[in-house]
């Protein structure tokens, strides 16, 4: 049985409450800081509900590229020492895990931001 409300939807809620009833009401000199919680609400939303799908992901991918398994600590730590001395063969590979992972972070810290334009 699932206690609701869930831990995001109270953080949702507290980011709306914020944007929509107490930012209109506070000194322009600190809606910059009101602002802020309402995002830091909104990152931590979306960290608690697609982190550990994308870590999932991200450990299955890794360990499939790698041929062991492990933790995604372990196996992160165990792709750094690899790259270093890796031919030339296992880089696509490796960069196509790479890729995956960080679009899945940049899913939680900045929905709709896109590969595209970092290139």
């Amino acid at each position: 049985m699932e206690d609701r409300p869930t831990v995001a939807e109270l953080l949702e809620a507290v980011s709306t409450a914020l944007d929509d009833e107490v930012l209109p009401l506070t000194d322009p000199a600190v809606q910059h800081k009101v602002r802020v919680a309402a995002n830091l609400c909104r990152i931590i939303e979306r960290e608690l509900r697609l982190g550990p799908p994308a870590q999932a992901r991200e450990r299955a991918a890794l360990a499939q590229l790698l041929g062991r398994d492990g933790t995604l600590a372990e196996l992160n730590e165990a792709l750094s020492i690899h790259l270093r001395t890796a031919d030339a063969s296992f880089l696509p590979g490796a960069l196509d895990v790479l890729l995956d992972a960080v679009v899945d972070k940049l899913a939680v810290d900045k929905p709709g931001y896109t590969l595209e334009e970092v290139s």
